[in-house]
């Protein structure tokens, strides 16, 4: 069997660094850690309306029973005029990466 034994530098620009895959999403983990979002926040995050999101996604009897505080979860739903929604942006943020499929289709 024939072997090739190769030596290769690449550069990487001095404004730049190189991480684990691990430590990066320990990082974005940190970075959403103790972070509340407002409905304003979400709607950004989504790129959709507070009228599409209510309906398709907090709204939804599949998604609120699961989102909830009343449930154990981590939304906010106002009970009140003039209370605001509010988000653990950890955990949603991970619910709206795991659940795509299904509140996009």
């Amino acid at each position: 069997m024939q072997q090739l034994t190769v030596k290769l530098s690449i550069p990487i620009p001095a404004d730049s660094v190189l991480i684990g895959r691990v430590e990066l999403e320990d990082l974005k983990r940190q970075e959403l850690s103790g972070v509340y979002w407002s409905m304003q926040d979400l709607e950004r995050r989504v790129s959709k309306g507070q009228v599409w999101i209510k309906e398709n996604i907090l709204y939804q009897p599949r998604f609120k029973k699961v989102l909830d505080v009343a449930h154990g979860g981590f939304v906010f739903y106002p009970k009140a005029k003039g209370q605001n929604w509010s988000f653990q942006a950890s955990k949603m943020a991970e619910f709206l990466d795991k659940r795509f499929t299904d509140i996009f289709s």
